[in-house]
């Protein structure tokens, strides 16, 4: 048998262990493995990706390395079935692997039930970001994927070797975790591997291409206009034609919080809060920075009764939660420690202790929460120290390890200008500098790349997610522990102890760790724009009449606050050296902290263009117009509307050439028609006898008639036959327009 027997032509003599003919060098060079080289791209990306944001890219590059040498050595020796088995076992071992890297104490929690739940939730939408020990499971997931793909395409079999690399490619479309150009990636790649691999070897990709098109293009619209299950994780290229509220964005207490583009907000009220003093109501905290998100690690499990202080002195405070519309979350003053009422059953805790309802919370549906505040003073915050846990440094220090330099440059800049020598003044300081050195805009382009370095360098403006994301990272540069938070700010006052509170009061802000306090809330969000933003949408929203705006106690000086002072008041918003204070998160909006002495520097950095100008489009919206174009003109061979569409221009159009062929042309555009209403003509039928047979009696089909047998068989025509013809043709083509299935059937 030939070399070319052993790696070209499928299923044959080379699927055996002893073939003596098969050539590494000769299989790598198939034209089939580019295909699967992009295909095996695709999902290497989503894996170096992980590895990037939570360690380990240097292993996992290592391990690629490895495995594709393992695969050259075996390919030679093994068939396609050991290959799959393989791999199959290889996947179990990685799994188990995985399984014990877990620390004991979690896995006790772990039993089969959890394991399913896992992996549905897996191929719901759940990010495997949100793995603990995300590192150690692309590491172990890795191998399995990446041998049997390699080893089944080096024997040739590639239509196998695209199901095993296409199923770890799906996989990471179904968490989301595979983007538009990836998953474009790998779908094109897996269609040039069938396609040069299967078909071509049959001769049947030439007759074929159209359909291997047509499948591309269906899989890659599906997946860039629709979530692919609900509630996944992936992001449509297409979506709707308006922008995402913020609150939808920010506040449904989802495992992840993207950072997106420009947002509307939305004013119809969510819920009121009876409370005896008002503060921002928490949902959720995020803990793991992907460069262009927020992920949420860690298992949520069922609340079964108290939940533990803070470490340090607390204000206890009491508040009732109505719904006034369907909540998806459960917002309540940091930090809860007790959950009242009927959504108690159905209440979840998250791995930061936030709380999580397990179904939406209806309309009218109330429920008490009591929280314990973390209560303070600046000199404590000052004092704090650096003395972290363990479980504080692992979980919330971590930043992915392409993060620029430059985000780490700027932030030890902003505390050395500020003269800050704790973590509590550095967190004051770039806090105060973000503030006065960006602007509030909810019209903004979302940046490529890492968010956070793009909100520093590139961008003048953006709203609460970009700067709460900014000053988290630049934070953690520092090794100060910190996290975004989400929820609510405090809403409209509507009596001494009640607040309304509106879907455009959806807020993103930071958390800051410090020992023997816990997590403290800043806002670098500059409070005074936000604030009138939202205050001219709810004006706009009553001025339309629109529903939901208000409750029967809301309104437009529907309330007046009592002037008594109390001591809280006296000692100020945030609190005052040397005084125990309870933070208001109202007042830390506004910016009112103080680092203890020295200036934030005014550092420039070059902005966007005018968002009002034309911008270019995105690498993602490109591929996208790509792929409709070429499965347009696919779809158009496909169905033979490249046909139709040749027949209708070329029997409505006639460029000039010589008098002959104009002639010529111009009898058969009038043929054409005839064949489209009556029949062709038949083999042999001489241009008389057709038109005799069909009666026609037109006078100027007959001249164009005889002007063609003139120039066709005698060579003779003039211009003025020529123009003659031609004008005869398009006039009868103007008076009769056939349909173009009749027109196909014609050719």
């Amino acid at each position: 048998m030939s070399r070319e027997d052993a790696v070209g032509e499928p299923r044959r003599r080379r699927w055996l262990v002893t073939d003596p003919d098969w050539s590494l060098r000769d299989a790598v060079a198939q034209p089939a493995m580019l295909g699967v080289a992009l295909l095996t791209a695709s999902y290497l990306r989503v894996l170096f990706h992980v590895t990037d944001v939570v360690g380990g890219t240097t292993l996992l590059a290592a391990e690629v390395v490895g495995v594709l040498a393992v695969g050259a050595v075996l390919a030679s020796r093994v068939d396609a079935r050991t290959a799959l088995l393989g791999s199959a076992g290889v996947l179990v071992g990685g799994m188990l692997t995985y399984y014990l890297s877990i620390p004991a104490s979690q896995r006790a929690l772990i039993d089969f039930g959890a394991v399913v739940r896992d992996l549905v939730a897996l191929f719901s939408g759940l990010s495997v970001f949100r793995l603990v020990q995300a590192d150690v499971w692309a590491l172990a997931v890795l191998p399995a994927p990446l041998l049997g793909s390699w080893l089944l395409a080096l024997r040739g079999r590639f239509a196998t070797s695209v199901a095993v690399g296409g199923t770890a490619l799906g996989f990471f479309v179904l968490t989301g975790d595979a983007g538009f150009l990836t998953t474009l990636t790998g779908v094109v790649g897996a269609a040039a591997a069938v396609g040069f691999g299967e078909l071509a070897p049959r001769r049947a990709l030439a007759a074929h291409w159209d359909t291997v098109a047509l499948v591309v293009t269906t899989m890659v619209v599906v997946t860039s206009t629709v979530s692919v299950v609900p509630g996944g994780g992936a992001s449509p290229i297409v979506a709707g034609s308006s922008a995402p509220t913020l609150e939808g964005n920010v506040v449904d207490n989802a495992d992840s919080v993207g950072i997106v583009g420009s947002i509307r907000l939305s004013p119809e009220v969510r819920f009121t809060v009876e409370s005896e003093r008002g503060s921002y109501w928490r949902v959720g905290a995020y803990d793991r920075f992907t460069g262009g998100s927020w992920v949420r690690t860690g298992e949520t499990r069922v609340y079964d009764g108290e939940l533990d202080p803070p470490p340090g002195p607390t204000t206890t405070v009491e508040q009732t939660i109505t719904a006034e519309t369907t909540l998806n979350s459960m917002p309540a003053v940091w930090k809860p420690v007790s959950v009242g009422g009927n959504v108690q059953q159905a209440t979840q805790v998250t791995a930061e202790d936030g709380l999580r309802a397990a179904a939406p919370i209806a309309d009218g549906e109330s429920y008490t929460v009591v929280s314990e505040r973390p209560a303070y003073t600046t000199r404590a915050l000052r004092a704090a120290g650096t003395d972290y846990p363990d479980a504080v440094r692992n979980r919330y220090l971590g930043l992915p390890d392409s993060t620029p330099d430059r985000v780490g440059e700027r932030a030890a800049a902003v505390a050395d200008r500020a003269n800050a020598s704790t973590p509590y003044a550095t967190a004051v300081a770039i806090e105060e500098y973000l503030e006065s050195n960006k602007a509030y805009s909810l019209n903004v382009e979302r940046p490529r790349g890492n968010v956070a370095d793009a909100f520093l360098f590139e961008m003048e403006a953006g709203y609460c997610t970009y700067y709460a994301t900014t000053m988290a990272v630049m934070l953690r540069t520092q090794g100060i522990p910190a996290r975004m938070a989400t929820g609510y700010t405090t809403g409209e006052r509507v009596a001494e102890d009640e607040w309304v509170v509106r879907g455009l009061n959806a807020h993103a802000w930071v958390e800051v760790y410090f020992p023997e306090v816990g997590w403290v809330a800043f806002d670098p969000t500059p409070s005074s724009p936000r604030e009138e933003t939202g205050e001219r949408r709810i004006s706009q929203a009553r001025e339309a009449g629109e529903a939901g705006i208000d409750t029967n106690r809301s309104g437009p000086g529907e309330w007046t606050p009592t002037p008594t002072q109390t001591p809280e008041d006296e000692s100020g918003p945030n609190g005052t050296v040397g005084a125990t204070a309870t933070p208001d998160l109202a007042g830390i909006a506004g910016g009112q902290r103080t680092a203890g002495g020295g200036e934030v520097g005014s550092f420039t950095g070059g902005g966007p263009a005018d968002p009002s100008g034309p911008t270019l489009p995105s690498p993602e919206e490109v591929g996208y117009g790509l792929v409709l174009l070429f499965g347009g003109v696919a779809a158009g061979r496909r169905f033979g509307l490249d046909d139709r569409l040749y027949r209708f221009v070329w029997l409505r159009y006639q460029p000039r050439d010589a008098p002959v062929p104009d002639v010529e042309r111009a009898y058969d555009r009038v043929e054409t028609l005839l064949a489209a209403q009556r029949r062709p003509r038949r083999a042999g039928e001489t241009v008389a006898d057709y038109l005799d047979s069909l009666g026609v009696r037109d006078s100027r089909v007959r001249r164009v008639a005889a002007l063609y047998e003139r120039a066709h068989y005698g060579g003779d025509a003039s211009p003025a036959d020529a123009d003659e013809a031609v004008q005869a043709a398009d006039a009868l083509v103007g008076e009769t327009t056939p349909l173009l299935g009749r027109l196909r059937r014609s050719g």
